[in-house]
């Protein structure tokens, strides 16, 4: 399986989206839109919401396409290292 990802760095999370991984359930963009669009590029806007709200969406992603890094105060993170791209 490809494991290449992509980062998406704001002031208070880091945002990693793993394409290979993606089953487009969708989640994320019904429950975060200023967060997660399809139509702006880049499609992952790691300031458009709080640090909690996004991490709390990015654990209801089914395929664990959407990990993070917090990096304000809660030393909170999903992430399983792949393959930079």
């Amino acid at each position: 399986m490809n494991d290449e990802f992509k980062r998406y760095v704001g002031k208070d999370i880091e945002i990693i989206f793993h394409p290979a991984r993606c089953i487009h359930s969708a989640n994320c963009v019904k429950g975060l839109p200023g967060v997660f669009n399809v139509k702006k590029k880049p499609w992952i806007h790691a300031d458009g919401e709080t640090a909690e709200n996004i991490a709390a969406q990015i654990n209801k992603c089914p395929s664990g396409a959407l990990e993070y890094i917090r990096k304000d105060n809660a030393n909170e993170a999903r992430y399983d290292h792949g393959n930079e791209t």
